[in-house]
């Protein structure tokens, strides 16, 4: 595969195009394994849960939707920028949760294209490490999209479509040739924003069964953000300075497609009408609150899911001075600089290794997520 398609400077990381199978069988490849991914390989027993077991997740524990929110109102950008104030008190719960819903419904399709992404990865991989990783991922993605579907189903009857911004991104992702791209578009950025996602998910949610199912997705996850760590490890530092000014604009543009979509009001236009609201009068109320630096700060539960893949990108030398001032709107910047490598998720995912342990009697010592690389 062309460098300009993969950027490879470490072999862990060479790919082959999707239809060349018959590099895949070629003798000596199998004898050529990174031990890159041995650590998160063999961590996978660790964090074992199967969401159509009760004994990790029971969905059939209730939690009554039309008396209490999912996510409490200090999460739910609508109630933050005054739209609410338009929404009759009665109906404020319903309001909310149709929200919850059509927020959950998005990070299930992001499961489904992980799935999707992780499969595809195993068909370009020549390492057969790093292959043995991808088919790992997939497996924890498709258990991770089970899961969710069994809440949504559970909570609220059905699943709300995925559209817009979204699914043209995550179609993009899954479908592109670009390996560079599969990478620092879903191990890095996607799964970062979804590890903010999922510890504001966890640290607010009013309902028990989802901040269970969410710490064990976390479990999961941690470890393949960390899959993209070490690919820009091994890649940024050896990078030309115009491929990886290339890298860390595309970064930026998919951060703003993110961003355009978490706080999309044409995407919930259905929801508002069902209240009397018009999408487009949201749309103007959602924008003035996220332009004024004031309003800003009071929207930091809202925005700071943004904070572990921004973090991830500051790390691995994808923000440089050129983007950062772009970024310092939703996070503080010199703040990141300074702090260490563990992420806003990690805590909560080895608790929730250690619970999964516990559960499935898994003997050894224990080994925390920072230790896995």
């Amino acid at each position: 595969m062309s460098k300009d398609l993969n950027l490879n400077y470490d072999p862990a990381y060479e790919a082959v195009a999707p239809d060349d199978f018959p590099a895949m069988l070629t003798p000596e490849r199998y004898g050529r394994r990174s031990s890159a991914f041995d650590k998160i390989i063999a961590a996978t027993h660790d964090h074992f849960w199967d969401p159509m077991d009760p004994k990790y997740v029971d969905f059939s524990v209730p939690f009554d939707i039309s008396k209490e929110l999912v996510m409490p109102e200090d999460t739910i950008i609508e109630f933050k920028c005054g739209v609410v104030d338009k929404v009759a008190p009665a109906d404020r719960i319903k309001f909310g949760n149709m929200i919850n819903h059509h927020m959950l419904s998005g990070i299930l399709h992001g499961e489904q294209a992980a799935t999707n992404l992780s499969a595809s990865l195993c068909h370009i991989l020549l390492d057969p490490g790093a292959q043995e990783y991808a088919a790992n991922q997939c497996r924890e993605e498709a258990r991770h999209a089970t899961a969710f579907t069994n809440y949504l189903v559970s909570r609220f009857g059905h699943i709300r479509p995925c559209g817009g911004v979204l699914r043209g991104l995550l179609t993009e992702l899954v479908s592109t040739p670009i390996v560079w791209k599969k990478l620092v578009g879903m191990q890095m950025v996607l799964e970062g924003m979804a590890m903010g996602t999922f510890a504001s998910i966890f640290r607010n949610t009013n309902d028990p069964v989802l901040r269970t199912m969410i710490q064990f997705t976390m479990t999961d996850e941690a470890f393949h953000h960390k899959f993209g760590k070490i690919w820009a490890d091994k890649t940024v530092p050896h990078l030309p300075e115009e491929e990886r000014i290339k890298i860390e604009d595309w970064a930026w543009e998919v951060f703003q497609r993110l961003l355009s979509n978490l706080n999309s009001p044409e995407l919930k236009q259905d929801i508002y009408a069902q209240f009397g609201l018009d999408w487009r009068w949201v749309n103007d109320q959602v924008n003035t609150a996220l332009e004024n630096s004031r309003q800003r700060k009071s929207l930091s539960k809202s925005t700071s899911v943004f904070r572990t893949f921004i973090k991830t990108l500051v790390k691995a030398g994808l923000i440089t001075s050129r983007t950062a001032p772009k970024y310092a709107a939703f996070v503080d910047m010199e703040e990141l600089h300074v702090e260490g490598d563990r992420m806003i998720g990690d805590e909560i995912a080895d608790e929730g290794i250690r619970a999964l342990r516990e559960i499935n009697k898994t003997g050894g010592l224990f080994v925390s997520l920072n230790a896995a690389e």
